[in-house]
């Protein structure tokens, strides 16, 4: 479904840095919710898919109004979250929820690769997503796909994570788009 790797876009420069491009999907770390319907018309003009991180729109109340805002009347099409709860309601608003779970010790791991069980997202965002053992041991225990983030800045950390098992990686590093 997604390329090798998807951009992720945290300013209007590399937002209109990656219009040229030809990635389908691109995703909005950073944003102000005055912002998000003008941008997402945008960049649907130029055939692509959005995906927002839903905490890290400014403004925005993530509970199941700002939501629906996104949902229906923005009409992003996939939602990244480090709330499960986030991640339950996009699934079941059919657009693609993805889990972003940090791998800061082994008992965060746990927590998070419980939590994912629990909601099954369409995919899990591991950071940092550089990390072989880890990435490996993400797709064991849930059987979802992984994209790796965080970290990658070279060629050489694209080609590693998806040599572990990554099926994409998200950068905001625009020499990897």
């Amino acid at each position: 479904m997604f390329p090798t790797v998807i951009p992720a876009i945290r300013n209007i420069k590399d937002f209109e840095y990656v219009l040229k491009k030809d990635h389908e999907h691109i995703i909005f770390l950073e944003t102000r919710l005055s912002q998000v319907d003008s941008i997402v018309k945008h960049a649907k003009q130029h055939n692509k898919k959005v995906l927002m991180h839903a905490d890290l729109i400014q403004g925005l109340k993530v509970d199941e109004y700002g939501l629906e805002y996104l949902i229906n009347n923005v009409k992003i099409d996939g939602i990244i979250s480090t709330r499960a709860n986030v991640i339950a309601f996009a699934k079941k608003h059919q657009v693609i929820g993805i889990q972003r779970l940090f791998a800061l010790d082994s008992h965060a791991l746990d927590h998070n690769l419980k939590l994912c069980k629990k909601v099954q997202p369409d995919y899990i965002e591991v950071l940092p997503g550089i990390i072989p053992s880890v990435n490996k041991e993400i797709i064991e225990k849930t059987g979802i796909p992984l994209i790796a983030g965080g970290l990658i800045r070279t060629e050489e950390d694209v080609q590693h994570s998806l040599k572990s098992g990554a099926i994409a990686v998200t950068t905001s590093n625009r020499n990897l788009w």
